[in-house]
């Protein structure tokens, strides 16, 4: 069985459906056949941060591309200080 995608415009409306219309998430979740654990979830997250709520397939918040930046960066400095070992070591050898 395939995982279902909804678009944001279908999200924010289910969110509207509840809130504004007065809607029980019960109901809504029936109505629109989603589980209620998602319906809630989607709640949440619209009012944790409306602007940044269901960025969409492939797009990252911009706390999570900063997060993937400082990863490859570290990931860099990692392999540079790594070579720059090896060649102390290696002249180290040489000079013996």
């Amino acid at each position: 069985m395939q995982r279902r995608k909804f678009s944001r415009e279908f999200k924010l409306e289910a969110v509207k459906l509840i809130r504004d219309r007065g809607v029980s998430v019960a109901q809504a979740a029936r109505d629109l056949d989603v589980h209620e654990n998602v319906l809630r979830k989607w709640v949440r997250e619209l009012g944790a941060d409306p602007a940044q709520a269901f960025p969409g397939h492939g797009q990252m918040k911009p706390e999570q591309q900063e997060i993937v930046c400082l990863r490859r960066e570290v990931a860099k400095l990692k392999a540079e200080r790594d070579i720059l070992k090896n060649a102390a070591a290696f002249f180290a050898r040489e000079a013996t």
